[in-house]
C-alpha cells in the first residue's frame, strides 16, 4: 500500500508516544446528549499514524446502495473484544478511557474500530452508532484521531444547527449520553487539500 503524504503537526509530533492527563471539556448538546473534546491528548500521534498505516490489515469493503454495489470510501479494520490492538498506546488509551468514564459508563470500553481516510475523497455519511444497544440505551463512543485533521460534523436528528470539529494529531472526542440516538455525525468529503487520517473508535460491548 502506498502511504499518502502526511504533513506533520506543528506541535512537537517528533517527541515520544505518550498520553497526556485525561481532562476533556464537555459540551451539552441537549436531549441528554453531550460531547467531550480534548485536543492533543496523544503526543507522538504522527508516529502512531505511520505505524498503523503499515501495521493494520486494512480492508476495502463494498456495500449495496439501492440497486448496485459501491465501494466504501475509506479503509476499515475492526478489533473485537480481547483482540490484541495494533499499537501499545491504543490499549493504554482504551484503559485510560475506561477508568476515566467508569462512573458514568459503568463498564469498560472493549472494542476498537479503525477507519483510514486517505484523502478528501474518503468520508462517512451522516449516521449514529445504533447497531446494537446504542439504538435504545445511552452509551459512549470515544474517537482518537491520528494523522491530518479532518472535520467531524454533528447535527441533531431531524435537523438543526450543526457543530464541526477539526480532529487529528492526537485529538480526542467522546460522544455520550443519548448522542447516538438523538444526534448524527459524519466525516464529509472535501475538495480542499486534505491529508490522511486514521480514527480509532473505542466502544463498550454490544455497541457498533
Amino acid at each position: 500500500m502506498t502511504t499518502p503524504a502526511l504533513q506533520a503537526s506543528l506541535f512537537g509530533e517528533s517527541g515520544p508516544v505518550t498520553l497526556n492527563a485525561l481532562a476533556p471539556r464537555r459540551t451539552e448538546l441537549g436531549s441528554g446528549a453531550w460531547i467531550d473534546v480534548q485536543p492533543g491528548w496523544l503526543d507522538g500521534a504522527d508516529e502512531v499514524f505511520t505505524d498503523l498505516v503499515t501495521g493494520v490489515p486494512w480492508q476495502a469493503e463494498r456495500r449495496r446502495m439501492y440497486d448496485r454495489l459501491v465501494d466504501v470510501p475509506r479503509l476499515l479494520c475492526f478489533y473485537r473484544e480481547a483482540a490484541p490492538l495494533p499499537h501499545p498506546v491504543l490499549a493504554e488509551a482504551r484503559d485510560a478511557l475506561s477508568a476515566h468514564y467508569a462512573g458514568e459508563l459503568g463498564e469498560p470500553f472493549r472494542t476498537a474500530g479503525l477507519c483510514y481516510y486517505r484523502d478528501g475523497r474518503d468520508s462517512v455519511a451522516w449516521h449514529g452508532d445504533t447497531i446494537g444497544r446504542g439504538s435504545s440505551e445511552d452509551t459512549m463512543v470515544a474517537i482518537l484521531s491520528v494523522g491530518a485533521a479532518r472535520q467531524l460534523a454533528l447535527r441533531p436528528r431531524g435537523g438543526g444547527e450543526s457543530h464541526r470539529y477539526a480532529l487529528g494529531h492526537g485529538d480526542l472526542i467522546v460522544m455520550g449520553g443519548s448522542c447516538q440516538r438523538t444526534w448524527e455525525h459524519a466525516i464529509p468529503k472535501t475538495n480542499r487539500a486534505a491529508g490522511p487520517r486514521i480514527s480509532i473508535q473505542f466502544r463498550p460491548r454490544g455497541v457498533r
